[in-house]
């Protein structure tokens, strides 16, 4: 299958094989699990491809701020990578702190990377506030909705195409759960960390059409309202006895895959444990699809990891290099149905389009969310490892778990934040 996408990407011959001796191109990231195995097999075979040519000498850091805090002081003396991946909710911070080189439009299309192979938001996710581009996407990753077949077709709530039926609306989605807890099993597990906080609030809210930020100021006028909303639907999952309460992260996913939780929401990065159990039987008939939509319109949280080149001061790429490494950028966009494997939608329209990602299950039934795909706000405190995801932590799921007011919550999370920008 693989194979068969790679011929039809022939073109992609890069200009890397131009080198005349074995370049090194220096590469961090802050990938680990599967993201790490998988993204290990693309280096793997891009090194064996390019053999006497280009080699990619790869490292793995931490994961969040260990990440961003080694890139920040390596790039401000003149050291750190050739390339690197970066979340795209961090470009404002990325920015502000100097760390990203622009890529200029020029020499991206040299290397046949083109905004018109992606689509616009997440292209725009790539840029600064200022506009500038300073990043390719890799991909599209958000949060999803996984189901427990038998248990949805036992309370009559799976189509005959496989699918649920009968979530979209919260009379109808909380009526779901309602009807799958009972007998030792609840409707619905979450973990219970900011970051999965943040993503299921940020989807309820962008639901209804509200805007976390919006001139400078967070959860200004009825934004405020569309919080408290969004925060009393999650409160009264745990309310309602249809999720347990403090789960931890891995508790979350242990209380779906044993059939304890007939649903769970998590990240398309937790597909590969689905498909890894199932592979090994232990897994029930099972599947994913988009976020239901609860409000007047369909939204889901999402980031993207993507590539960027440090703005190394003192120390910047040459020309050939840049071009060496967008070229390298550009065949992993080309090859990124392996990276696929890992639960994520390709960013690149050519692969995310193609036959072989159609017939890539279950990640084709819930690619249609990176049409309406929702990204951070654009600010210096939004994304990953910032001041938004300890206000999740702090408000969001206490909220959840009914230790705080909805409405308190949402106020709470609106004055710390606007207090950092004073």
């Amino acid at each position: 299958m693989r194979k068969i996408l790679y011929a039809t990407l022939a073109s992609a011959a890069l200009t890397i094989g131009a080198a005349r001796a074995e370049e090194t191109i220096v590469w961090w990231d802050f990938l680990s699990g599967g993201d790490g195995i998988r993204m290990k097999a693309m280096l793997d075979e891009f090194n064996k491809e390019h053999a006497g040519k280009v080699k990619i000498d790869a490292t793995t850091s931490e994961w969040g701020t260990p990440f961003y805090t080694k890139v920040q002081t390596a790039a401000a003396t003149g050291q750190g990578p050739d390339i690197m991946t970066y979340h795209e909710s961090r470009m404002p911070l990325g920015v502000s702190e100097g760390v990203l080189s622009e890529l200029k439009p020029e020499e991206l299309g040299a290397a046949g990377i083109k905004a018109s192979d992606f689509s616009p938001a997440n292209w725009k996710a790539a840029q600064g506030p200022d506009g500038k581009q300073y990043a390719v996407p890799l991909d599209i990753h958000s949060i999803i909705l996984y189901y427990n077949k038998d248990l949805l077709k036992k309370a009559g709530l799976l189509g005959d195409d496989g699918k649920p039926k009968s979530l979209d609306g919260v009379d109808n989605f909380n009526a779901a759960l309602a009807k799958l807890t009972g007998n030792g099993v609840t409707g619905l597990s979450v973990p219970n960390d900011g970051g999965s906080g943040w993503r299921i609030f940020y989807t309820l809210l962008n639901q209804q059409g509200g805007e976390f930020l919006k001139d400078g100021k967070f959860l200004d006028g009825d934004n405020l309202d569309k919080a408290t909303k969004a925060l009393a639907e999650m409160q009264s999952w745990t309310k309602n006895g249809w999720a347990p309460t403090n789960t931890e992260y891995p508790a979350s996913i242990a209380l779906f895959t044993s059939g304890k939780a007939a649903m769970h929401i998590n990240g398309v990065w937790e597909v590969p444990t689905m498909v890894d159990l199932a592979k090994k039987g232990q897994l029930f008939d099972w599947g994913a699809i988009q976020i239901p939509v609860l409000y007047s319109q369909p939204a889901t949280w999402a980031d993207s990891h993507s590539f960027a080149i440090p703005d190394r001061k003192g120390n910047p790429l040459t020309p050939e290099k840049r071009k060496l490494v967008l070229d390298t950028i550009h065949w992993f966009n080309q090859h990124s149905l392996e990276w696929a494997g890992g639960g994520h939608i390709p960013a690149y329209l050519p692969v995310q389009e193609s036959a072989e990602f159609k017939a890539l299950k279950p990640n084709s039934d819930y690619v249609s969310l990176a049409k309406t795909a929702v990204f951070d706000p654009v600010s210096i405190y939004a994304g990953v490892a910032s001041p938004v995801y300890d206000a999740a932590g702090n408000y969001m799921i206490p909220a959840l778990n009914g230790e705080i007011a909805p409405a308190d919550a949402a106020k709470k999370i609106r004055d710390d934040l606007q207090a950092l920008t004073k």
